[in-house]
């Protein structure tokens, strides 16, 4: 055998033991990448995304689509390396450490219920601020969700109970329950006012110590709101906060006379506070890549995430700062007529 026939076979051979190698090998890495888009003022398997009963509701048009990132791996299902390295290599996607996704200190069990809890809660939140935003009154309150098994409130308080009172204040909101208790010194005892069901009953809790130090009573609470009409939003399996800011648009937008996109493709992203404040989320750049796929010509975008943003756009999908769910109404409303001068990312 020739000196270059061996070297060949031995490359060869070679190369395919490293392809073995990385297809059997699995790395702690989670690849992030474009994924579905909905429009939330559309259907999913022939049914409205957004429903609204006990209020008159308008015809729309156009799109006011949320978009998503899709991810491969995590602890129970880690990718080989072969596929971490395609990932490195497409500019489209994003290749990313395992605890970026699920941290050590939780399982992935807990972090696919902490997402599907975000996501709740940023469509209670998203209806809150369309309601908001359109004058129309509501109240909240603050229900428990869990307890922490051999905290003090486990077996004092329930899941679903309604935390009306703390000490005899009147509850206002979450922080304010949290804020309360972590004011006193670990022993001390606290009153919370409760309803559950039809029953009122105060429900005293000895406060204890948490692991970082806090004062703490083991309960995972949630704010709740009662709203004068019914919303659901259906979306199949998404999770995570991130699409509050779409959701409001759809509502506003179908409790509202005339087409808030004017006929248009929108797409955008951000949390959303009941207030109608727009937050930060993550993987934007492949959340663009989405919108775009999905025909978007406008992608309404979290202030603080416009920077990064702006390092990824995809040509022809123009970049709109959004800070305020009534910045976004009163944008569309200018898109609408016409006008061309939205508010731009700018890179600081």
């Amino acid at each position: 055998m020739s000196r270059r026939a061996l070297t060949l076979l031995v490359a060869g051979f070679m190369v395919l033991a490293l392809g073995v190698v990385g297809a059997l090998m699995k790395v702690p890495y989670v690849v992030l990448s474009p994924g579905p888009t909905e429009n939330t003022i559309g259907e999913v398997d022939k049914k409205p995304v957004i429903a609204i009963t006990g209020r008159q509701v308008y015809p729309t048009d156009g799109a006011l689509s949320l978009v998503t990132v899709a991810y491969q791996g995590g602890p129970s299902s880690r990718i080989d390396l072969m596929t971490a390295l395609r990932g490195w290599l497409d500019p489209n996607v994003a290749v990313v450490p395992e605890e970026t996704i699920f941290p050590k200190s939780r399982t992935a069990k807990q972090v696919e219920e902490e997402n599907t809890v975000e996501m709740a809660n940023s469509q209670d939140n998203a209806t809150a601020a369309a309601l908001t935003e359109l004058k129309i009154p509501y109240s909240t309150v603050v229900t428990v969700l869990s307890t922490e098994k051999g905290k003090p409130a486990d077996g004092k308080v329930q899941k679903g109970d309604e935390i009306n009172a703390i000490d005899g204040k009147k509850v206002t909101d979450v922080d304010m329950v949290r804020e309360t208790v972590r004011a006193l010194k670990p022993g001390a005892d606290v009153v919370f006012g409760v309803a559950r069901g039809e029953k009122k009953v105060d429900v005293t809790v000895k406060t204890t110590s948490g692991d970082k130090g806090a004062t703490m009573v083991g309960m995972t609470m949630q704010a709740k709101y009662k709203f004068p009409f019914k919303v659901s939003i259906s979306v199949g399996d998404v999770g995570g906060p991130s699409a509050g800011l779409m959701f409001s648009l759809g509502i506003v937008d179908k409790l509202t006379p005339g087409s808030l996109t004017g006929g248009k493709s929108i797409a955008g992203t951000g949390t959303i506070t009941p207030e109608g404040e727009v937050g930060a989320i993550g993987g934007i750049a492949q959340k663009m890549v989405g919108a775009k796929k999905a025909g978007a010509t406008l992608f309404l975008t979290p202030a603080d995430n416009c920077a990064e943003a702006l390092k990824a756009a995809p040509d022809g999908l123009r970049l709109v700062k959004a800070e305020t769910l009534h910045d976004m109404v009163t944008t569309l409303d200018a898109l609408r007529q016409g006008k061309t001068d939205l508010p731009a990312c700018t890179a600081s």
